[in-house]
């Protein structure tokens, strides 16, 4: 907790060696085993958190009777197994694990197993599933974020979803609660609030990346890092942080992340002008998408397309796409509102950033655009 990364897992690794030697009693055992496993995942120690993991599996085969620990022990398997991108057998896991938790005298210990759940449930877009599960964490003390946030964002519910994940962040003053939720919070804060609000919480991102120095974070930052470089029509720079967090996730085995940097390698490709390289990260995460059943990912990518601007520089993100559309087919700022369930202030955000990008100065030459790229009866989704 105070920073000193690499000496405090020395000693976990050491409390480790006593409980796989058998000497200690079940209860110690597989207390230790839970903290441990914990921590990992707490600080996104993910190859050491799959490692434990695996041992507290066969420990708690020979441990029946203790169901908290058996409970406990699937909820760590499920979070791993969605990383790897099995995603039926982690949604098993899951739910064994809501009812064994929920017959034992602790219930609330049931409320992360339900936010797996859902997590399986939103990958899928299965929203009133995942909405369910979420519910059921929530009742139980457990709050579903930044999953619920993400769902929303994906649902194009933008509002709702910047105001959980800013609640969510302000609500917690430990480095554990804010490594969940930053990845999520620049993501959601880029596609809907200030992006400068995004880049200071990138660079929270990154500053948590070099103190600890665990694969996932420092691969999550490199994703933050590009995400707001292509937003701010730096994609060349963008580049170097794809590649940097793609060569962590294949040592992670992720497949579910490396289909979404493919997603945003196929952006920086767009904005650099190499639509060939674009269409091949394209047309890969899609196949990728389809094969974990990452439906809403799927769709989204699949409608992404070379929407350049004039000079070929930046891409027009999906909201601003659609936004577009929404301004060719004549409609005004409220209305456009009003369509999208947006507040007037974030359309006209929207229209100022799209009429710069797009180097134009009216909204009769933004439309002109439209027409040219065949943007216009797209049905492009936020």
């Amino acid at each position: 907790m105070r920073g000193d990364y690499v000496r405090g897992f020395e000693l976990l690794d050491e409390a480790m060696v006593s409980v796989t030697s058998g000497r200690l009693s079940p209860i110690v055992t597989g207390l230790v085993y839970c903290s441990v496993i914990e921590i990992c995942q707490k600080f996104h120690a993910t190859s050491r958190a799959r490692e434990w993991t695996s041992a507290l599996i066969g420990w708690c085969a020979g441990q029946p009777d203790i169901v908290a620990f058996t409970g406990r022990c699937l909820i760590h398997r499920a979070e791993i197994l969605i990383l790897d991108g099995h995603w039926d057998e982690a949604g098993r896991e899951a739910s064994v694990a809501s009812i064994r938790l929920q017959q034992g005298p602790s219930k609330h210990h049931a409320g992360p197993a339900f936010y797996q759940k859902g997590e399986v449930f939103r990958l899928r877009g299965q929203w009133d599933e995942a909405d369910a599960a979420y519910r059921a964490a929530s009742r139980l003390g457990f709050d579903p974020q930044p999953g619920l946030a993400l769902m929303r964002l994906q649902q194009g519910h933008e509002q709702p979803a910047l105001s959980a994940i800013r609640r969510a962040l302000q609500s917690v003053d430990d480095m554990p609660g804010k490594l969940r939720l930053l990845p999520a919070a620049v993501e959601i804060t880029l596609a809907v609030g200030s992006a400068d609000d995004a880049w200071e919480l990138c660079e929270t991102l990154r500053d948590c990346a070099r103190q600890y120095s665990a694969d996932a974070v420092r691969a999550a930052a490199a994703e933050a890092t590009a995400r707001v470089l292509i937003h701010a029509g730096r994609a060349a720079e963008a580049l170097a942080h794809i590649r940097r967090a793609v060569e962590i996730l294949w040592d992670l085995r992720a497949p579910y992340h490396l289909a979404r940097m493919r997603v945003l390698t196929a952006r920086a490709c767009l904005a650099t002008g190499d639509t060939e390289a674009a269409q091949t990260e394209r047309d890969e995460a899609i196949r990728l998408f389809r094969e974990l059943g990452a439906h809403p990912d799927e769709a989204v990518t699949g409608k992404l397309r070379a929407t350049m601007t004039a000079t070929g520089s930046e891409v027009l993100t999906l909201r601003q796409t659609q936004v577009l559309r929404l301004i060719a087919s004549g409609l005004t700022n409220p209305e456009i509102a009003g369509e999208l369930g947006l507040s007037q202030r974030t359309v006209d955000r929207h229209v100022s950033d799209i009429l710069t990008r797009l180097n134009v100065r009216t909204r009769a030459a933004a439309t002109a655009f439209a027409v040219e790229h065949g943007l216009i009866g797209m049905g492009v989704s936020g």
